[in-house]
């Protein structure tokens, strides 16, 4: 079970890691990723969130700092869902 947990995160992880390159690289992609970030996931990873999933995407500063924390112990579902990219929780 720990090693499905970890590729999960880990795919996860690379999902996180290239719409941040890509917000790094293209503002217009990151205005889009702040005001729209299901379609910018969608049309940029071919990922389609569920209603239920909500997706709060903050710019940090000097002055701000933003710490996500992973929820508390997942369920097999959940952890398919990360796997299968369902989720990029």
């Amino acid at each position: 079970m720990k090693e499905f947990t970890q590729a999960a995160m880990q795919s996860a992880e690379e999902m996180q890691r290239k719409l941040i390159d890509k917000a790094v690289e293209d503002l217009d992609f990151r205005q889009q990723l702040l005001s729209d970030p299901k379609t910018a996931i969608r049309e940029e990873l071919g990922v389609d969130l569920p209603e239920n999933v909500a997706i709060h995407v903050h710019e940090s500063d000097m002055n701000t700092v933003h710490l996500s924390l992973p929820a508390g112990q997942l369920d097999e579902e959940q952890l398919e869902a990360i796997a299968a990219g369902r989720c990029c929780c």
